[in-house]
């Protein structure tokens, strides 16, 4: 990376840097304790992590930055907006219709991490995004990039929700921007009414047991009874919370590319699929992350709720699955659609 600026002092360097690589927020904080530390372990102490037991077993690492730097002094925290495609959220949702964003963020995180060091010898600096032990909205808030909303998503007055948050790590003293304080979602509670599985017991709650992200991506096993027909036509992730937001109502003009063949999902095309095919339809994808056979147990129930007989003949093909999850959805569908058909009578 070249440099960003001459006279400039370091901290608007490396926020040039930052929006060079297209990050669209940029904010400094101190690498001290993270403020929601305390909240976290109350979440977990509730169980709502549910099967996310990477969030349980060591709970203590996210404590602080310093369990991933140990000489970190301060956090660059930068924002990039995903766009997606607002219609097909509702089955795919919007951060996951592209490649998976990790390594796409990494590569540019890498770069800014090289310039540094060598602009600053000695330093020491390490970019992570979200599969390091950081809690990373915490540390958004402290750098001034936005509030948590009442779905506990971070927002930003100007670009809203739809969010990658990643950090730069340094061993660097930088000057911290100041915190942002207080909230700007007033009475609003549209996220939290339009949870079809109500999956927010009290504003900035979010019990992850109910939410179809977790339910459609995380959770191994059946999905529970009681919350499948609220998980609707979804197949990975949800977007609802956030696409009601009135801070999401200015359409996002930039972000990753997304894939057609992600954008334009069928459930029953995803039915069919073998171990091979699937994992070559979704290589270099965040869908990956749900595995065959969480995948396809969205499917059915997502026909189930969404489909019409149509559907019938690959999901009795579904029957004989190798996967007892996948089969046992399958049946749920097709009496599903089998009492549709019945009432519509």
């Amino acid at each position: 990376m070249s440099d960003t600026g001459d006279n400039l002092p370091l901290e608007a360097r490396l926020k040039q840097a930052a929006f060079a690589e297209g990050f669209t927020l940029a904010g400094i904080a101190a690498a001290g304790p993270a403020d929601g530390f305390e909240r976290l372990r109350e979440w977990l102490a509730r169980g709502y992590a549910g099967q996310m037991n990477y969030l349980a077993d060591n709970p203590e690492l996210r404590r602080t930055p310093a369990s991933i730097l140990p000489d970190v002094k301060s956090v660059l925290m930068v924002g990039m907006p995903y766009q997606g495609d607002a219609a097909a959220s509702s089955r795919i949702a919007r951060y996951a219709q592209g490649a998976d964003y990790h390594r796409e963020i990494w590569d540019r995180l890498n770069r800014m991490s090289a310039w540094l060091m060598e602009f600053v010898p000695g330093c020491s600096a390490h970019g992570v995004t979200d599969t390091a032990p950081l809690l990373e909205r915490d540390f958004a808030r402290r750098a001034g990039l936005g509030w948590f909303g009442k779905n506990t998503m971070l927002i930003d007055k100007h670009q809203g929700s739809f969010l990658f948050l990643a950090a730069l790590l340094t061993s660097i003293e930088l000057k911290p921007d100041p915190v942002h304080t207080g909230s700007h979602c007033g009475t609003c509670t549209a996220c939290l009414d339009a949870c079809p599985t109500q999956a927010f017991p009290a504003p900035g709650w979010l019990d992850a047991r109910r939410c179809i992200s977790y339910l459609t991506i995380e959770l191994n096993g059946p999905i529970p009874d009681e919350l499948r027909e609220g998980v609707g036509g979804h197949l990975y992730g949800c977007d609802i919370c956030q696409d009601v937001c009135p801070w999401n109502r200015h359409e996002v003009k930039q972000g990753l590319p997304t894939r057609p063949d992600l954008v334009a999902i069928d459930p029953a095309e995803l039915l069919a699929l073998n171990e091979a095919q699937f994992k070559n339809r979704f290589r270099g994808t965040s869908l990956l992350r749900a595995r065959r056979g969480g995948l396809l147990r969205n499917a059915a129930i997502a026909l189930g709720n969404t489909g019409d007989a149509s559907a019938l003949p690959v999901l009795h093909r579904a029957l004989v699955d190798k996967d007892p999850v996948v089969r046992e959805a399958a049946e749920w569908a097709i009496a599903k659609l089998a009492e549709r058909d019945q009432s519509d009578s």
